[in-house]
């Protein structure tokens, strides 16, 4: 297969024979577009589309890569790590409410955040990130405040070499970036040191775009043209990049973080 098909069903069709031929003993079938069954176990295809569309040249090693890791998620989801060793690869991913409508939400550790996200918590592994389940937590002996404070805090301590990009526009309005494309941009809007750091820079409101989970841009709310021209390419990378989040904004303040109109 040299390249992987650019129509949704022929896509999906793909996979599955990918998935056939890496392991034939699974019962695969497909129950919509982007809709998938792995041996009765649902998987969404719309995220694996959007990192093709990306980079279609490899396409099919995206593909390959990404079952090879799914297969290795599987058998990781079924071991359970001593808490002493996982605590230091628990980590925070904002994600949509929507992630809901494949996942059970009575199964996973998650809290709600605002903007219709939620806030799980999740190990991360060398290659991939296993959720964490509330039967992992209860055997743990934690709760849900305690991951979040370790989530939070792997958080700041993978954060402290970060580097940050302050983009001027010439009509007047400032852009902070931060780009790692390590899974965890996103996630950094959680930052407990994010207002201190960026305040200085954009002001003491300001807004953060985090259309998807590799993308994180705070700019400032004024002057007000600058933040809608920056929604307006929210808007249309929230459509286009893999892992989608929200294409609102998130309003950072002193006190805290709240939700925005879209």
């Amino acid at each position: 297969m040299a390249r992987m098909p650019h129509e949704p069903e022929a896509f999906c069709e793909a996979v599955m024979t990918l998935l056939n031929r890496l392991s034939p003993s699974r019962h695969v079938e497909l129950v919509g577009t982007f809709e998938m069954l792995i041996d009765g176990r649902h998987l969404a295809l719309e995220n694996l589309y959007r990192m093709v569309l990306n980079d279609p040249d490899r396409g099919v090693e995206i593909v390959e890569q990404f079952l090879d890791h799914l297969m290795e998620g599987e058998e990781a989801a079924n071991v359970l790590l001593p808490f002493d060793l996982a605590k230091p690869r628990i980590m925070p991913r904002i994600q949509p409410e929507s992630i809901f409508q494949h996942l059970d939400a009575q199964l996973v550790v998650h809290q709600p955040f605002v903007n219709e996200t939620v806030v799980l918590y999740v190990i991360d592994m060398p290659h991939l990130t296993v959720s964490i389940t509330v039967e992992q937590m209860l055997k743990w002996g934690a709760d849900v405040e305690e991951i979040d404070s370790l989530a939070r805090r792997n958080l700041a301590a993978y954060s402290e070499e970060l580097k940050l990009r302050i983009i001027e526009a010439s009509s007047g309005g400032r852009a902070a970036v931060f780009q790692e494309n390590d899974g965890y941009d996103a996630s950094r809007l959680l930052l407990g040191s994010l207002h201190g750091r960026l305040a200085p820079v954009l002001g003491p409101n300001f807004l953060v775009a985090a259309p998807a989970r590799d993308a994180f841009l705070a700019v400032t709310s004024n002057p007000e043209d600058f933040a809608q021209r920056v929604h307006q390419r929210v808007e249309i990378d929230y459509k286009r990049l893999p892992y989608p989040i929200t294409d609102r904004f998130f309003l950072v303040t002193m006190d805290g973080i709240a939700g925005t109109a879209a």
